[in-house]
């Protein structure tokens, strides 16, 4: 028994070895084509819909666009938001394609380290190849911000990045998303944007005491993290917790204006999602509207 426990505890030893070289190694510097115009708009088109700007932006410190430093509150800390623009230093332009992909469909960084949930990798694994390489053709045209990263303000051993190993086994899937064929290319289209590129659900489903979403109360409603915020509300199809007694047509107005049936304007943080669902077309609002609309009802508001 004692041999068995030696053995273990070296082995973890080494894997935290590793894990810290990881974490510390430089990227694997690889020659990428040239941007893409029309790739960029499209990417363009995506970052807004998924809203990188609201974390990856430190607006309240007057940050430079896409340039990191934001402090993003959850029950274990604090995770600041890292640079991903193009700066081959300290922002993402020594990336390659292939890294980007393996970041966003893994959630595994180009030195192999493993991201922590903050970053939503759980949900835009579920995009496509090409949204995600025209997401990075969008940062890619932007302007370089040479600023360091800052460390996490977590406590261990939540700054452990070895604890990624356990909880991916238990709360990630990876993508990409298949359409239900049972279901119509409208409602495939907004599952999609509503799943996978602006993760929705990592604020509208509530959590585990582990920090994964918890899969059988989807959409239920969340506890939001950090000074004076309380509940992502439950969006489901109930009539009495939910959202059931709103049309279609109401959730395509909310997400465009930010009113509700009430006649309440929300307040922040989905007052940011408004200003970022307003810029998407009316197709696509009105996709996200039914796919919502279809979810099925839960009682309970989460938390």
């Amino acid at each position: 028994m004692a041999r068995i426990v030696s053995d273990i505890l070296i082995g973890v030893g080494v894997a935290l070895t590793l894990a810290a070289c990881a974490e510390t190694a430089p990227p694997h510097k690889v020659a990428s084509p040239p941007i893409d115009p029309a790739a960029a708009r499209r990417g363009d088109y995506l970052v807004t819909a998924a809203n990188c700007a609201g974390c990856h932006t430190d607006k309240d410190h007057g940050g430079a666009p896409f340039a990191g430093g934001k402090a993003i509150a959850t029950p274990f800390g604090a995770y600041v938001s890292r640079n991903i623009t193009p700066d081959p230093v300290d922002g993402i332009g020594a990336w390659s394609e292939s890294d980007f992909l393996r970041a966003l469909r893994r959630g595994i960084s180009p030195a192999g380290a493993h991201y922590f949930p903050a970053f939503p990798y759980t949900s835009f694994t579920g995009m496509s190849d090409r949204d995600i390489l025209d997401i990075r053709a969008y940062l890619m045209s932007q302007a370089p911000a040479a600023v360091p990263n800052r460390p996490h303000e977590v406590p261990f051993p939540f700054d452990v990045r070895l604890t990624m190993v356990v909880w991916r086994g238990l709360y990630f899937s990876e993508g990409p998303r298949q359409p239900d064929p049972a279901r119509s290319a409208q409602w495939n289209r907004g599952a999609y944007l509503v799943d996978a590129v602006a993760h929705c659900g990592e604020c509208h489903t509530p959590r585990t005491w582990l920090g994964g979403l918890d899969g059988a109360r989807p959409f239920n409603g969340g506890r939001l993290a950090g000074p004076g915020r309380d509940l992502a509300p439950n969006i489901t199809s109930d009539p009495t917790d939910g959202i059931g007694s709103w049309s279609v047509g109401d959730i395509e107005t909310l997400l465009k204006t930010g009113l509700t049936p009430k006649g309440d304007f929300v307040e922040a943080p989905m007052s940011e999602v408004v200003d970022n669902m307003a810029k998407l077309s009316d197709a696509d609002r009105a996709a996200i509207a039914t796919y919502v609309k279809s979810l099925p009802p839960l009682r309970g508001k989460g938390g």
